[in-house]
C-alpha cells in the first residue's frame, strides 16, 4: 500500500524515545460529494470511521469490524486500498514516549441504510456519532477547528489532509466527467 504522508507531531523533538506501534484501519465511503464521517463533540471535528486493528487481525477485517461498530455499516464491499498515513505523536501513558500510528485507509461501499452502532464507553463520552456530510463542508469545518478551537485533538490534521486528498484523487475526476456530460 502506498505511503500517503509521514508526519511527526510538533511536540516531539526526536524519535529516540520508547515507541508504541499502533495500526488502524479507516474507511472512505462516498456517495457523490457526501462522505460518511464520525463527528466527535469533544474535539469538534470530523474523522474517517475506523480504529485500531486488533493483534493478529488482518487490516481489512479490522476495517469491517470498526465500520460496523462505529457506523452500523452493512454489507461492506468493494474494498480497495487507498494508502497509509503514518504519524508519530506523543503518547500519554507511562510505558512509552511516542506512538507510531499507521492508518491503513481503504475505499469501500456499504448499503445506504446504517444499522445500530456499538460504541465503546469513551466514544460515547466523547459524543461520537456517524454522519453523512458534504466533504467540502467537513474540510471547512475541520480547518475552522484547527484555526480557532482549543478543543482540537491530535488527529484533525491527519483527517483534514486525507479529506483533501480524497477530493483531489477521487472526486476531481468524477466532477470533471459530470461537467463534460452537462456541457455536451
Amino acid at each position: 500500500m502506498r505511503l500517503l504522508k509521514s508526519s511527526v507531531h510538533p511536540d516531539i523533538a526526536g524519535l529516540d524515545g520508547t515507541v508504541f506501534h499502533r495500526k488502524a484501519a479507516r474507511g472512505i465511503i462516498l456517495d457523490g460529494e457526501n462522505i460518511l464521517m464520525l463527528y466527535t463533540a469533544r474535539y469538534h471535528d470530523y474523522t474517517l470511521p475506523g480504529g485500531g486493528i486488533d493483534d493478529g487481525e488482518d487490516a481489512v477485517m479490522g476495517l469491517i469490524r470498526e465500520l460496523q461498530e462505529e457506523t452500523g455499516a452493512k454489507n461492506i464491499r468493494d474494498i480497495r486500498a487507498f494508502g497509509i498515513y503514518e504519524e508519530y505523536r506523543p503518547w500519554h501513558k507511562p510505558e512509552f514516549d511516542i506512538v507510531h500510528m499507521e492508518s491503513y485507509c481503504f475505499i469501500c461501499t456499504i448499503d445506504a441504510e446504517l444499522g445500530e452502532t456499538r460504541f465503546e464507553d469513551y466514544e460515547i463520552k466523547n459524543g461520537m456519532k456517524p454522519v453523512w456530510i458534504n466533504i467540502n463542508e467537513a474540510i471547512a469545518h475541520n480547518e475552522e477547528t484547527i484555526a480557532n478551537s482549543d478543543k482540537k485533538g491530535m488527529s484533525i490534521e491527519r483527517e483534514t489532509f486525507l479529506l483533501k486528498l480524497i477530493v483531489d484523487e477521487l472526486l476531481s475526476s468524477s466532477v470533471s466527467i459530470s461537467e463534460l456530460k452537462k456541457a455536451s
